[in-house]
């Protein structure tokens, strides 16, 4: 993503429950008043938990949330996060410390008292850079972490030994479960680009097209020989990243396209990925914002994506190749403020992303950006919940009202004073301190506990307003998953209503606030009742 400082399908349709109507008791009754104190730890299947959630006050009306596993939306792919830019510094750290952060990103371990220690990342984005750092200054990037190494050699073969520290993460995610991986370029390498540069001259599109041929065969061989370096597979390969900034100011690599040359760009690719037996899907584009995937907004030509390349009678149309993923990925930049507006554009995603049958959608990138209608700036550090906050409404909106099949934040690991990391660091190549953050474990909320193949299921009630949001995620194992975003300055006493006929299993409550990072509280009894603190963010984890 630029940044100016440093720094609906229901695809889930086929999970039908016939027995839920027999499984849950309604447990909403006995609204009025409730004092909650410290619960036996019984009603609990965590271990280790901390302290009660202080009780709300006793004169405040309960609120109900009514939760139906039996009404169904999209299936969920993954979490994800990228290794953009820091990584290639970072992962030639001292290794106890690089080994801590990527437990942080990856690791579903937990310590001896409960507390989770990493957020579960499902899938890790794998830069494949653009030789810029082989340039130097030369290149034209102001900013060294910025830059990004090839795996060109300088005899123009391949040195499969470069993107050193990148490598050290991605078999480390590797070596902590995650599965899924995706590799992208934000520029061709610096020996196909029309300027020699790793950005674009003029706003110009910086490919010409006789290199879209090699500039594929790049990426193939790129996926073939990671492979075999590591045995870890591409999964995914998106060819082009927000193709409609200009991408001229030496910020980072970057260039601008046109709709008409990502379908091109993406025919190419598809043939290098058969002509080398390779399973790796194309996931197309990466929009800059959302807008840009169902209208044209400021950017003809380079937008309306969703149309342009789904839509049968588009000359730009390439679903018809057999490895373009079924599924079309942009940003969630400049369009999370005010929170109804930005649910409003997401609603129409999600409607123009279902006129194709069997489209997803992947929000692919995101980061805390720009003023947002003066809300929070993207300027500045901030480890504190109000990012968290923030950060976790931008989820739940991506989810809910755009049907996200998928949801990836950008440089997981960060130097800058920005709202854009999750694990902070000194901006030190060799060594230094890092740091997690609120937003780290925000996602944490979601990524650690809604795995790939859950679906999402039908929530009702709550308070009527954008102030508390919920979600409700049903796991394969039938592990049901909520979570409860209450960015209000008031604590919530709330009952849990599963519709059905016997109650559910014994319940987890994991708390992100300014006092805990995902830890486990004593906060919820058996019977679904529970109290959300302000300013805080809620996992309630029942077995059905």
């Amino acid at each position: 993503m630029q940044i100016s400082a440093p720094g609906a399908s229901v695809a889930g349709s086929s999970f039908f429950f016939h027995s839920l109507t027999d499984l849950f008791m309604q447990i909403s009754q006995h609204l009025g008043t409730l004092f909650l104190g410290l619960l036996m730890t019984s009603s609990m299947s965590c271990q280790g938990a901390e302290s009660a959630t202080k009780p709300v006050d006793p004169v405040q009306e309960t609120v109900t949330i009514r939760i139906d596993p039996s009404k169904t939306y999209q299936t969920i792919r993954h979490f994800g996060g990228s290794d953009a830019w820091a990584c290639q510094f970072v992962g030639k750290w001292p290794l106890a410390k690089k080994n801590a952060i990527a437990d942080l990103l990856f690791s579903k371990d937990t310590h001896s008292d409960g507390r989770p220690k990493g957020i579960g990342l499902s899938l890790w984005r794998f830069n494949a850079g653009g030789g810029t750092a082989e340039q130097g200054d030369a290149s034209g990037i102001r900013d060294e972490w910025r830059r990004a190494e090839s795996f060109f050699a300088a005899d123009g073969g391949y040195d499969w030994n470069k993107q050193e520290g990148q490598m050290w993460f991605l078999q480390a995610a590797k070596e902590r479960g995650v599965n899924e991986f995706l590799v992208f370029p934000n520029s061709p390498p610096v020996q196909f680009t029309t300027n020699g540069k790793g950005y674009a001259t003029n706003g110009q599109p910086n490919l010409p097209a006789q290199q879209y041929d090699k500039f594929a065969g790049y990426l193939a061989d790129v996926i073939d020989g990671v492979r075999r370096k590591t045995g870890i597979t591409f999964q995914y390969v998106s060819p082009v990243n927000e193709p409609q900034w200009d991408w001229s100011d030496g910020g980072q690599e970057g260039t601008p396209y046109f709709n008409n040359q990502i379908a091109a760009i993406t025919r190419s690719l598809s043939a290098a990925l058969l002509k080398k037996n390779l399973a790796t899907k194309i996931n197309i584009a990466e929009a800059g914002q959302i807008d840009y995937l169902y209208s044209e907004h400021n950017r003809p030509g380079r937008a309306s994506q969703v149309t342009a390349f789904f839509d049968k009678n588009s000359p730009d149309y390439v679903c018809n190749l057999p490895n373009v993923l079924p599924a079309i990925s942009g940003h969630s930049y400049f369009t999370t403020s005010p929170y109804k507006a930005a649910a409003e554009k997401r609603r129409q995603l999600a409607a123009a992303v279902a006129k194709v049958p069997g489209l997803e959608y992947w929000q692919s990138e995101y980061c805390i950006l720009g003023d947002n209608e003066g809300e929070i700036k993207g300027e500045g550090r901030d480890l504190g919940i109000n990012a968290g906050l923030y950060m976790a409404r931008v989820i739940h909106n991506d989810l809910v009202n755009a049907q996200a099949a998928a949801w990836h934040w950008w440089i997981s690991v960060s130097p800058y004073d920005y709202k854009d990391g999750l694990v902070y660091i000194d901006k030190n190549k060799n060594d230094g301190s890092f740091q997690s953050s609120k937003m780290l474990w925000a996602l944490g909320n979601f990524s650690r506990f809604v795995r790939p193949g859950a679906v999402r299921v039908d929530v009702s009630g709550g308070l009527g307003t954008d102030a508390m949001v919920v979600s409700s995620y049903l796991n394969t194992d039938k592990s049901l998953v909520t979570v409860i975003v209450n960015a209000d300055n008031q604590d919530r006493d709330i009952s849990l209503a599963i519709s059905g006929g016997q109650p559910a299993g014994a319940v987890s409550v994991y708390e992100t606030s300014a006092e805990h990072d995902l830890a486990p509280v004593r906060n919820a009894g058996a019977d679904g009742r529970l109290a959300v603190k302000k300013q805080s963010i809620v996992t309630i984890i029942r077995q059905l």
